[in-house]
């Protein structure tokens, strides 16, 4: 099952592997205790919400992490 922007980001949290590559993106993300919040939304409604800029999430850094946790799980 490959990851999409329609992926829940509790989904991608739940796998160590992309966990991993989630960390390597965007240090200190996983481990930020407002991360739980949107646990249940997918990863286009976290980037629609005005914090992922401030988080320095955009849909192409996602994009290109999204790619790289594909690659390390299949």
């Amino acid at each position: 099952m490959a990851f999409t922007l329609d992926t829940p980001f509790g989904t991608l949290l739940d796998s160590p592997q992309a966990k991993q590559v989630i960390d390597q993106h965007f240090p200190g993300l996983t481990g930020n205790p407002l991360v739980n919040m949107v646990r249940g939304m997918t990863l286009n409604m976290v980037l629609a919400m005005p914090q992922a800029a401030q988080l320095g999430l955009t849909k192409e850094k996602v994009e290109a992490m999204l790619v790289e946790v594909n690659k390390n799980i299949q």
